[in-house]
Formats: C-alpha cells, sequence, structure tokens
C-alpha cells in the first residue's frame, strides 16, 4: 500500500490551504512542524487563516505567531502550550477556554471550524490505515470534519491500537519526512513531591483505575503505587511514568468495565522507549478524547481516581489551573472531565495535588485567588487537596470548616495570616472552630 502512494513536498502540500480557512493542528509531541512551516512560507499569499492548536510540545513552536504575519493567521490555541505563551502576553495568539472532551463536537456541530487538518501519521498498515500514533485528541474529529486532510507520514509515529486511524484514500496530501519524535524527560520527584505522591498513593485502593496528569508530583504518585494490585489505567495522557506498573503486573486492567485488559489514552508523551512502547501494541488503546474524556464513560470504571494539579487554591476550595492571574499559562485539559468522571464512579475519588508554596516561597494556598485567575475546577466539585503537609477533604463541608482543613495544610509560615483572612471572612462561623 505505501509503494503507491505518491509523495509531494509539504510546500506542494499546503497549496491546498486557503484563505479563510481555519487549519486545525495535530499536537501533543507529533506535531507536524514541515507543514506548518511550509504554510507559514505561505504568509504573503493567505489572509485571514486561523489556527486551531491544543497541547502540544516542539521546540521550534508556532512560527505562524509572529506579528509580521497578524494580516494572514492567526493563532488559537485550546490549551496554552510554552511556546505560544510570549505570543499571548503580546497579542499575537488567543485561547479558547473549552473542556477539551467538548472540543471534538464543537467541530462536529460546527461551532469550531475545521477546514484543514494538519497530522503527522505513521506509515500504513497492510489495509492502508495509517495510525493518528501519539495524538488522537483533536486528531480524531478534526479528519472527520476537515475538508482537506494532509499528512506528514513518519516512520518513527507508532501505529497505536484503537480506533484513531485514517485511511490513505482520505488523505488529499501526504508529504513523507521520517524524522524521530520530540521526546519529554520524566521528572524525577523531589523530596516534597515525593511525600504529595505518598499521601495520595495512601488513599488509592487496589483495583482502581487511575487518570494521572504530568509531571514530578504525578510521577510520585505512581512511584508509590508499586506494591498495589490490579490496578486499571484509562487517562488522558499517557507517559513513562506508567511503564514501570505495566510492566510489573500493577496495572493490568483486570477490574476495568470499559475496555477491560487495555491500557486507555487520548495522547502520549515521553521517550522514544514509550512510543516503541506502543508500536502495534494491542494492551494500548488510543482513543478521541470525546470517548476517552467523557465523564458518562469514565464513571463506568469502578473506583476511579482522577489525580491533577493546580497553580492555587483559595480559602473555600476554587481550583486555579491554567493562569496566574490574568496570564493564561495552559488550559483546563480535562481536569474538569475526570473531576466530574470519577466523582460519579462507585468509589471514585478526585485528588488535587500541589506544593504548599512556589518555588520563591509564595503560599498556593490563598485567602483569595488572584485578581483575574481563572477557576478551573469550582469549589462545589473540590475533594481531596493535598499538599506535602496532609490531606484536606473538602467535600460536603462548610465554607469556614474548608478554610480550617486548607490552613492545616498550608506551609505554616502562613497559616497565621490565612487564619486572620478566615476571621475577616468567615467571622465567627471561623472562630468557634477553632
Amino acid at each position: 500500500m505505501e509503494n503507491t502512494l505518491t509523495y509531494l513536498s509539504p510546500e506542494e502540500a499546503v497549496r491546498l490551504v486557503r484563505s479563510g480557512d481555519t487549519v486545525v493542528v495535530q499536537g501533543s509531541t507529533s506535531v507536524p512542524m514541515a507543514l506548518l512551516k511550509a504554510l507559514t512560507a505561505r504568509a504573503s499569499e493567505l489572509r485571514d487563516v486561523k489556527f486551531i492548536s491544543g497541547f502540544a510540545i516542539h521546540p521550534e513552536g508556532a512560527p505562524y505567531a509572529k506579528k509580521e504575519y497578524l494580516d494572514s493567521f492567526r493563532a488559537l490555541s485550546i490549551f496554552v502550550p510554552n511556546y505560544l505563551r510570549d505570543a499571548m502576553r503580546e497579542g499575537t495568539a488567543d485561547t479558547i477556554p473549552v473542556f477539551l472532551g467538548e472540543v471534538p463536537g464543537l467541530f462536529r456541530n460546527g461551532q469550531l471550524g475545521c477546514d484543514v487538518m494538519l497530522l503527522q501519521v505513521s506509515t500504513p498498515d497492510k489495509d492502508g490505515y495509517c495510525s493518528f500514533g501519539i495524538s488522537a485528541d483533536l486528531a480524531f474529529s478534526g479528519c472527520e470534519c476537515a475538508r482537506v486532510v494532509i499528512a506528514q507520514m513518519n516512520k518513527y509515529v507508532p501505529h497505536t491500537q484503537g480506533p484513531a486511524k485514517i485511511h490513505v484514500s482520505r488523505l488529499a496530501a501526504v508529504c513523507r519526512i521520517d524524522e524521530p519524535l520530540v521526546e519529554v524527560p520524566t521528572p524525577v520527584p523531589s523530596d516534597v513531591e515525593t511525600r504529595i505522591g505518598n499521601f495520595i498513593a495512601a488513599e488509592i485502593p487496589d483495583g482502581a483505575t487511575i487518570q494521572i496528569g504530568v509531571g514530578g508530583i504525578p510521577n510520585a504518585v505512581i512511584n508509590a503505587l508499586r506494591n498495589h494490585k490490579h490496578l486499571g489505567l484509562h487517562t488522558e495522557a499517557i507517559t513513562d511514568g506508567v511503564l514501570p506498573l505495566i510492566k510489573s503486573g500493577v496495572i493490568d486492567n483486570s477490574l476495568k468495565r470499559v475496555l477491560p485488559g487495555k491500557s486507555v489514552g487520548s495522547l502520549v508523551l515521553g521517550s522514544k522507549q514509550l512510543y516503541d512502547c506502543l508500536d502495534y501494541n494491542p494492551d494500548f488503546e488510543i482513543h478521541d478524547v470525546a470517548y476517552t474524556n467523557d465523564p458518562q464513560v469514565i464513571r463506568q470504571n469502578p473506583r476511579v481516581m482522577s489525580i491533577n494539579s493546580a497553580i492555587e487554591v483559595d480559602l473555600t476550595g476554587q481550583i486555579c489551573a491554567d493562569s496566574i492571574g490574568e496570564t493564561v499559562i495552559s488550559g483546563v485539559g480535562g481536569q474538569h472531565d475526570f473531576f466530574y468522571g470519577a466523582s460519579l464512579s462507585e468509589g471514585g475519588k478526585c485528588f488535587l495535588a500541589l506544593t504548599s508554596t512556589t518555588a520563591k516561597g509564595r503560599s498556593k494556598i490563598v485567602p483569595r485567588l488572584a485578581p483575574g485567575a481563572g477557576v478551573v475546577t469550582t469549589r462545589f466539585q473540590a475533594q481531596y487537596i493535598v499538599t506535602e503537609h496532609g490531606i484536606a477533604y473538602l467535600r460536603n463541608l462548610p465554607l469556614a470548616d474548608r478554610a480550617k482543613a486548607l490552613i492545616s495544610i498550608a506551609d505554616p509560615s502562613v497559616r497565621e495570616d490565612l487564619e486572620r483572612a478566615a476571621v475577616e471572612r468567615f467571622g465567627i462561623g471561623f472562630l468557634r472552630l477553632k
């Protein structure tokens, strides 16, 4: 099948993009950079082209998000990656606040446009199907809705299993560029993060289905789960951290009700070892994010443990995870989707993990969120808030009781200040708890 394909150069392939088009760009560590650079080079010929992207990592960033291209291109992201933060501050990029799991539905009902899908795919299998590899999150629905699908075919993209595939006959243009995928080092948890991980792992029962994020604290949780049994994996992002648990049999997916026996995710980011492990591996399935992040799918698994992080939490349990004040630095992602799904799951728990202070020593538990900060998870949904000083369980607690619980896990140096703020805010209701 591969021998019958006609390959174009990236420059030839992107000739299919027209002024006024909305271009959706595949993400994770599989950004089709050759196509993006070729399309950016057409800036003088194009006007009013929108780029929509999600979570993505690439050292060359977003070449189209520059001031000189403002008449030609508009950069929009549903999850602001590191490489778009400067453009956000300068006003040459913008973000769309939306639950990640709802984005495919917005493509499908036309509320978000998708004229062109830019992909990086695996080589085709014997039946002519290419895999979306390590990023099906937006690619699945983007390909379904796009007028034109343009693919950068790469032998280094793993042929992951599951429904996230596209037949070569659906590809309007294909260019062949074989280059290793971007790799993301596995963060080594600090001593503080390890303490947080141990607190969370102690709350996770055998037989649980876990959703876990990316970073030092998630890896600390994973490290602390090595003696657990019969865990399942249904998550948004699959990282290197889970490999030891899978290889040792701690994660065997035997008690899941949704796709038992399978580790399920929507995107992958990590090392070449991880990418190679997923190649034609029937134990993993990569799905549309509308499926992985659907709370009604998530809830079907027993004992779902949702583990996420935050930037700051106020004394009532409001959680900011996407911005520092008014400056948006990420997005809602799947935090809300999995919090809600886990809360509906039989025996499910929702953990929000954060170190008690920033690297500069500022408390992350605050009287009020910073002006302009976004509330990603509301106080109505907050359950377990975890720092290196312990766990505060907030569900069903009155506001004053929540403040007391959160102060107990704040950095000791700020507890007195937080108590004064709580007295000012809740008055006798807080004082009577002391």
